[in-house]
């Protein structure tokens, strides 16, 4: 029945899928054919040729799940797939709780694997012809059974919770919800880096050594104490490096892959965590957080309010209305909003970026390693470096690296600047006293 509700979810699935389509070929007619005159100290043509190509080979790869999702979730829609599911779990006669959480389950759990091919291709055929690949078979089985006995542990409890204080607590179970999500999200804060993170990945104390001691000095003098600098192996899953920081008071790490230590200098390396540390001291990691918080209790209360309403059951063939079949219902109804939402919170990511590089910047003086490290980074991952700015906007939560590499520039000469001005000044005064 295509009522509001149903043309508002069909309205978005195909908007969104042109959206992203279009983004695509633009992002691929805007690369440009010259390798720009930035990276020529660290690409070669092969290198830029490679870039492209791999930025080409995604695209249209991701062309394929995209498609195939949408036409699944139409199919699935329109053919009363939501009904014929909700019905046979029913007929099992189980309690109401538990039969929520299985239509819950086998919704998510048919979707992760009838996309599993997708993901197959994506790591050991386009990954691997471009060298970056490093996962194992038993590497990224293990990693998927871990994945899904950990959503079951925590998703199974959590789901558990929510519903039935939608069943049960009446017009302020969004708030009872909010407040149980939003202790549970902070709690995670604290016991991720040190039990969820290491079940994905191996973390080694960074040796003693130059870089762990200019690490650790400049931690001190910008007053960010920390003791937990460890090596990720990244290199068992991907060669592309990276590096983050995580956590609060003791609990927090900072986490170099190994692939990273192994292509730069320490220079670069002391920029890169200065970078990161940029965001803890910039308040990003909190802002991030409250941001969140906020948007979860807007979406658990505008559900609140549309599963009480029978036309959104009516609108996907429902029989019965349900708390488990309307959070699923309000979820799609509810992607106009997060799309806007994940607009707003890329900009804002990206302006995050620019203030913790111009942290590093002021706080190390190595601008110019900087530039360097983000350059090596860009080559290494076959980073596309003129993207179109549509496609940007929609999926970039960094700046595009020339952006990047500009700002950092222009911070660096700042302080440059700076630094002689105020050296003349003080020439100038210790002249005229000692005259």
């Amino acid at each position: 029945m295509l009522n509001i509700y149903a043309i508002i979810v069909l309205a978005t699935l195909l908007g969104s899928y042109l959206l992203s389509t279009v983004a695509d070929l633009l992002n691929l007619r805007a690369m440009a054919p010259e390798l720009p005159a930035e990276f020529d100290d660290v690409y070669d043509a092969d290198s830029y040729r490679r870039s492209q190509q791999y930025t080409r080979v995604r695209s249209r790869f991701a062309l394929w799940p995209r498609s195939f999702n949408l036409l699944l979730l139409l199919g699935f829609w329109f053919g009363g797939g939501f009904e014929w599911l909700d019905s046979q779990l029913r007929a099992l006669g189980l309690a109401p709780l538990l039969t929520g959480l299985l239509f819950i389950a086998a919704l998510m759990g048919g979707q992760l694997l009838l996309n599993l091919p997708f993901q197959l291709y994506g790591t050991f055929v386009i990954e691997e012809r471009f060298g970056f690949n490093r996962t194992t078979a038993k590497t990224f089985v293990g990693d998927r059974l871990k994945g899904l006995l950990l959503a079951v542990a925590l998703g199974g409890p959590v789901g558990a919770l929510i519903l039935t204080l939608f069943e049960q607590a009446g017009e302020l179970a969004w708030l009872y919800c909010w407040l149980a999500s939003t202790a549970l999200i902070l709690l995670l804060q604290f016991v991720a880096p040190s039990w969820l993170m290491p079940i994905f990945l191996k973390f080694t104390p960074l040796e003693d050594g130059e870089l762990r001691q200019r690490i650790l000095d400049y931690a001190r003098a910008v007053d960010f104490p920390v003791d937990n600098l460890f090596v990720v192996d990244g290199s068992r899953r991907s060669s592309k490096a990276n590096a983050f920081f995580t956590g609060f008071g003791r609990h927090r790490r900072i986490g170099l892959f190994d692939t990273l230590i192994d292509r730069h200098s320490p220079e670069e390396l002391l920029a890169i965590v200065a970078h990161e540390v940029g965001h803890y001291k910039k308040r990003h990691v909190i802002q991030g957080m409250v941001v969140s918080i906020l948007h979860l209790g807007i979406l658990l209360f505008v559900f609140g309010y549309l599963m009480g309403q029978p036309a959104l059951y009516a609108a996907f063939g429902m029989e019965h209305s349900s708390v488990y079949a309307g959070l699923v219902f309000c979820s799609l109804l509810y992607q106009p909003v997060e799309l806007m939402l994940s607009l707003w919170m890329l900009s804002r990511s990206r302006k995050h970026e620019f203030e913790a590089d111009r942290f590093a910047v002021e706080t190390t003086g190595l601008g110019e390693a900087l530039v360097q490290g983000l350059k090596k980074l860009s080559r290494d991952s076959l980073g596309n470096l003129t993207p179109h700015p549509g496609y940007v906007l929609l999926h970039y939560s960094h700046p595009p690296m020339l952006q990047r590499i500009g700002a950092i520039r222009q911070v660096a000469v700042a302080g440059s600047v700076a630094g002689s001005m105020a050296g003349s000044t003080a020439g100038s005064v210790a002249g005229s006293t000692a005259g």
